[in-house]
């Protein structure tokens, strides 16, 4: 190998490495029609996540049903997400703070979940937010109180 060559090869591979952060962890959360713990009809199962900052989150559509994830509310700076109907997204958590999302289409059953990336910076917009959302809900109102009464 040339010195060009095993010098591109060294940068290319150092970037991979320094990249992706130490320890960073991955996190299913799963698109339910139907709750496997009993949580109810149209889901996010965890409804709430405590992760760390440069964890990944995957929504799967384990149940197909017209599902997406979008989110609702984010910390300053994080970048907002929008999934397509019944299709994974794998969405990098940059900001610490406290994350609102909902499945779009079913807004109305409080389909509607919780992140919480380190320190709970943002936690009183969060409530804020969370307040103006339970307006569309015809059903499972308290949900999205629920999964943000476990951020600490």
């Amino acid at each position: 190998m040339t010195s060009h060559r095993k010098f591109w090869w060294l940068a290319g591979s150092l970037v991979c490495v320094l990249g992706a952060p130490a320890g960073a962890a991955e996190h299913t959360v799963h698109m339910l029609n139907t709750s496997k713990t009993g949580q109810g009809n149209m889901v996010f199962e965890p409804a709430f996540l405590k992760v760390a900052v440069g964890d990944t989150v995957v929504f799967k559509p384990t149940d197909k049903g017209g599902h997406n994830s979008v989110s609702t509310f984010l910390p300053p700076g994080a970048k907002a997400w929008k999934s397509g109907t019944d299709a994974e997204l794998k969405v990098v958590i940059e900001k610490e703070g406290v994350y609102l999302y909902e499945c779009f289409p079913h807004r109305v059953m409080a389909m509607v979940g919780v992140i919480q990336a380190g320190k709970p910076t943002n936690l009183a917009d969060a409530k804020a937010a969370a307040d103006k959302a339970k307006t569309a809900f015809a059903m499972n109102k308290d949900r999205l109180d629920k999964a943000l009464s476990q951020v600490q």
